[in-house]
């Protein structure tokens, strides 16, 4: 059981890779120096791959689970059981304003620690994590909560997601 555990990682984690590389080979995406519109474009086009896997993911995770009390309850879910499903851990720290703001750190980023932990790589991250911010983002929406999901990372593999929920 182990080796297909880790099989199946290192075959997610490729397939990751192998994801960002093709839309970077994109025309708009490519070239030598993608002025900012053209980087919005790739990073927006891996948001919404990941925006429809989440959504999947939500609703085969939660077909037996009981409803969520609220937002905060939500969130708690996606920080342990739906982090441990996709990410393979849990977040490490999970901090809120009470307002709609919330704070995931996980400190060793499961889709970053492929990458060197040198300085060089930290401006290739938010290609990185556009996917990932994509799945959390539907992951909420099917859950109900519209939301705003960035990425930021200072030191490698390290990872701050702030989800932002849009009151309508």
């Amino acid at each position: 059981m182990h080796v297909t555990v880790m099989a199946d990682e290192a075959l997610f984690d490729f397939l990751h890779m192998e994801m960002v590389s093709h839309v970077y080979k994109e025309p708009r995406c490519g070239r030598a120096e993608p002025d900012t519109k053209d980087r919005a474009f790739c990073v927006s086009t891996l948001e919404s791959m990941g925006f429809r896997v989440g959504q999947g993911l939500i609703e085969r995770l939660t077909r037996d689970s009981a409803t969520f009390k609220d937002e905060l309850d939500i969130m708690k879910f996606i920080c342990k059981d739906f982090w441990m499903q996709v990410f393979r851990k849990q977040i490490d720290n999970l901090r809120t304003n009470h307002q709609g703001t919330y704070v995931l750190q996980d400190n060793k980023f499961a889709l970053l620690t492929q990458l060197s932990s040198g300085k060089q790589y930290l401006e290739e991250a938010p290609k990185y994590l556009a996917y990932s911010c994509g799945v959390v983002r539907g992951a909420l929406s099917n859950l109900g909560l519209e939301s705003v999901v960035t990425a930021e990372v200072s030191l490698m593999p390290s990872c701050k997601f702030q989800v932002v929920i849009q009151k309508l």
